[in-house]
């Protein structure tokens, strides 16, 4: 009979704490939330309070009879589910499932899956936090309230199947008001003047920019303004007026939060949020580590703090010593800013065995696994170091009534970066030449000046990451709620995501046009935000679940019965574009359609001809192997996209990298472009680093040795 049972909520989490806990523990999973509202019912019952009606999940009835089992044959229950609100009526739902006392300290609390965070927690354990399972509540309440009162309105109004969300409403509104923006925005000529100068006539060139013009920012809004200031700067003597020298320092990021690791991931990795919460929740569940078996390798990964254990500060510190010096420490461990309206509940995403280096895992991980447990380590040990120095140099140099501005930068003592190098702009790039020693009063020669045309861009469309980050500085949602947010507008088809961009749908622009005229609170931001810091006040104990729902519900109820009456029927069937491509079974000119993979060519005959063709977009790339054809762009069934030989079936050339007209040096074969990286897109060219295996692949053919060689014992 075991001790104790502990209960987590993932498979991989309850493996790896088992191995801490030993033969006295039996740990279980609960697979997530075993009981919510129901499906197919409203389940608030507005008129008692905003009671709920919680039921058992459908599918989940075998899993709670085990739980309920093995709760019978201990003495002591655990319930260990995430250091968060969701954790944490999970944590309630369990107890009330499995009969227990609510008073008893059962709730086992860790933010890292370490020996002895794990035997720490158990050791201490605390009551269930009343506050934290009625902000869940509070939460759960109400998305439940808009989602079942909007859904059914624009079913009936708009088209059927669609969704409203309190928080996907909100996102898909700042996408469609970026949208707007664009669509309005007019382009403006300007013009800059950049020149090559150097000491003399033989020594070196370097670059500036003219930047005043009699006293003033030069601003140029035509090529024949621009050439008046080319003759007037052709005819000028030149020489220093200003050097300017000066120390800047640039300080480390702190630790990365949720929002932070999903924007740097999507910038740095081409990650989208989804993507990289899963692989941070095996990150923290725990992986086989060589000798050290399973190993948890992160903290939790949905959090909104910058703060650090004192022990992982320490930890850091003596490996950072030991591998760089103390002159790459400073005088005293770094304390980051508080964001407004973090939760702080736990620490900031980092390491959880901060001296093991990326290097000492990555025989053990997948390729993401270890680039994201990677930029997660470097990220931490950065936070903890030094600040990066910089020499800075400015020359301005007068010509007649102009000023021309160079500048550079000399990195002069690497600091935090010797771990984790962060982004640099164009104009940080471009000054990282040097520049001549010179003195005020040194004659310099305009050795040629180049005029440039531009254009005012529109404000950019939002990707992945600075949606994320917007989300996050405006107090939409939580860390837990971008990723799933995302996903849920695009699976709506409220938004497209074209080459990493979101552009609204019609559809999408139609559902905000409507909210913004019947439910402006539910789409607007600062509302929005509101209704967040007043959920945050429910944990706070500054308020209750009730008070909050019922100050929304009154008046949202009343613009739903309103708007029954006062919208009509909204006609979303938007005209097709037609293409001059016609249809090889009835002649008719094809139409393009939105599909589940994108875009498709389709008759405009359907139902009575179905004929559909993929939409082929063509490269400059010549196929290598057949010599005839040409790689065009195409979708697989699961909608990945690849690129293959327009002779197909003839030629199986396919590269599931994008081709470039680049030709590969040694066989001649064309590069290939993923991510930041240019590389031959011959599988077999000696320029190819051998394909590392991954650990699940080693354990196959592991196993199928095992299997060859018991076959051949038998006979």
């Amino acid at each position: 009979m075991s001790k104790a049972l502990l209960i987590v909520e993932s498979p991989a989490k309850a493996k790896t704490i088992e191995k801490y806990l030993g033969k006295n523990y039996k740990v279980l999973a609960s697979m997530g939330h075993l009981r919510d509202l129901p499906k197919s019912q409203f389940g608030v019952d507005t008129e008692n309070n905003f009671t709920p009606k919680y039921i058992n999940i459908r599918g989940k009835g075998d899993l709670i009879k085990s739980l309920k089992s093995a709760a019978k044959k201990v003495d002591k229950i655990f319930l260990a589910t995430d250091p968060d609100r969701e954790g944490e009526a999970i944590a309630w739902h369990l107890a009330t499932i499995l009969d227990m006392d609510m008073d008893q300290k059962n709730r086992v609390v860790f933010n890292e899956i370490t020996k002895d965070a794990i035997k720490d927690a158990v050791k201490n354990p605390r009551k269930l936090e009343i506050p934290l399972i009625d902000a869940q509540q509070g939460r759960r309440l109400l998305d439940r309230i808009v989602g079942y009162k909007l859904s059914p309105l624009l079913w009936k109004k708009v088209k059927w199947g669609l969704s409203a969300g309190r928080v996907q409403s909100v996102a898909v509104r700042l996408i469609c008001d970026r949208e707007a923006e664009i669509e309005a925005f007019v382009s403006e000529e300007y013009w800059t003047i950049a020149a090559k100068l150097s000491k003399e006539v033989k020594s070196m060139i370097f670059d500036g920019n003219v930047v005043t013009y009699q006293g003033k920012k030069i601003e140029i809004s035509s090529e024949s303004e621009a050439t008046d200031h080319l003759k007037a700067l052709e005819k000028s003597d030149a020489k220093v007026k200003l050097v300017e020298k000066k120390e800047r320092k640039r300080s480390p990021q702190p630790p990365f939060t949720t929002s932070t690791l999903q924007q740097d991931a999507s910038r740095r990795l081409g990650f989208g949020a989804r993507k990289t919460m899963q692989i941070a929740q095996q990150l923290y569940e725990g992986l086989s580590v060589g000798s050290r078996g399973l190993t948890g390798l992160i903290t939790y990964m949905r959090t909104d703090s910058t703060r650090i254990a004192d022990s992982a500060a320490l930890e850091a510190k003596a490996w950072l010593s030991e591998k760089y010096g103390s002159e790459y420490l400073p005088a005293k461990p770094p304390v980051y800013s508080k964001k407004k309206n973090a939760q702080d509940a736990h620490e900031a995403i980092r390491p959880s065995i901060p001296s093991l280096s990326p290097d000492e895992v990555k025989s053990f991980l997948s390729n993401d696994q270890f680039r994201l447990y990677d930029l997660i380590w470097r990220r931490f040990m950065a936070s903890q170091m030094q600040v990066a120095r910089y020499d800075l140099v400015a020359i301005v140099t007068s010509a007649g009534e102009y000023e021309i501005r160079s500048g550079a930068s000399k990195l002069t003592f690497a600091g935090f970066t010797a771990v984790y190098e962060e982004g640099k702009d164009e104009k940080e790039k471009k000054e990282q030449v040097a520049l001549p020693e010179v003195v005020v009063g040194d004659k310099v020669h305009i050795r040629k000046i180049m005029p440039e045309q531009h254009f005012t861009q529109p404000p950019p469309r939002y990707n992945e990451a600075n949606l994320i980050k917007l989300m996050e500085e405006k107090g939409i949602g939580r860390p837990s709620t971008y990723a799933p947010t995302i996903e849920t507008v695009i699976a709506r088809k409220y938004v497209e995501r074209v080459q990493k961009q979101f552009h609204p749908t019609e559809l999408g622009k139609i559902v905000v046009d409507l909210l913004k005229e019947y439910f402006p609170t539910i789409v607007d931001v600062g509302f929005t935000a509101e209704m967040e810091t007043a959920l945050d006040g429910i944990e706070e104990e500054k308020s209750s679940y009730q008070s909050v729902l019922g100050s929304f519900y009154g008046p949202f109820e009343k613009a739903v019965s309103k708007a029954e009456e006062e919208i009509g029927k909204i006609d979303v069937n938007v005209e097709p574009e037609v293409t001059d491509i016609p249809c090889e079974n009835c002649g008719l000119m094809m139409v393009i359609k939105q599909g589940r993979f994108g875009t498709f060519l389709a008759c405009p005959n359907y139902p009575a001809c179905k004929t559909t063709k993929p939409i082929v977009k063509e490269t400059d790339v010549h196929c290598p192997l057949c010599k005839d054809g040409m790689l065009i762009e195409r979708r697989s069934k699961r909608g990945k996209k690849f690129w293959g030989c327009s002779k197909y079936p003839e030629c199986t050339c396919v590269s599931w990298d994008e081709p470039t007209q680049e030709k590969c040096t040694v066989c001649g074969f064309f590069m290939t472009k993923k991510m930041n990286r240019i590389q031959c897109g011959n599988q077999d060219c000696s320029t190819r680093p051998p394909k590392k295996s991954s650990v699940a692949e080693k354990g196959k053919k592991t196993a199928a040795k095992k299997k060859v060689a018991t076959t051949k014992k038998k006979e």
